[in-house]
């Protein structure tokens, strides 16, 4: 991955309402969620909701379709699983036991915890 790329994806995930929005994502899965339901959670103005949805789509955390008139917005899984397999990369490093672990929160553990071998 390059380096452009992973900061890209960094400082989208580095402001607060950023992070609850991915966070909340990645928690609805793969059928994503309503700009209007995301903005009622987070009690966030349409304007600013849209914004920051725009800086994650655009860092490839997160994707969007539309379904009739909603739009529909969702963890980008591979986007995200590409940016934790490079900051675990260098993990292992002679001690693979530093790098095996499972991410409690994750519906597919074994798909979101990266794996040095």
């Amino acid at each position: 991955m390059e380096s452009e790329a992973v900061l890209a994806k960094l400082s989208a995930l580095a402001q607060e309402t950023r992070l609850a929005i991915f966070r909340r994502l990645v928690r609805a899965g793969p059928a994503g969620e309503s700009a209007g339901a995301i903005a009622d959670a987070l009690a966030t103005p349409a304007p600013t909701l849209s914004f920051h949805l725009k800086e994650l789509e655009r860092a490839g955390l997160i994707t969007q379709r539309r379904e009739s008139r909603s739009l529909i917005y969702a963890a980008h899984y591979d986007g995200m699983r590409t940016l934790l397999a490079f900051l675990m990369e260098d993990c292992c490093a002679g001690r693979p036991e530093i790098c095996n672990f499972q991410m409690e929160t994750c519906h597919e553990p074994a798909s979101c915890s990266p794996a040095c071998k």
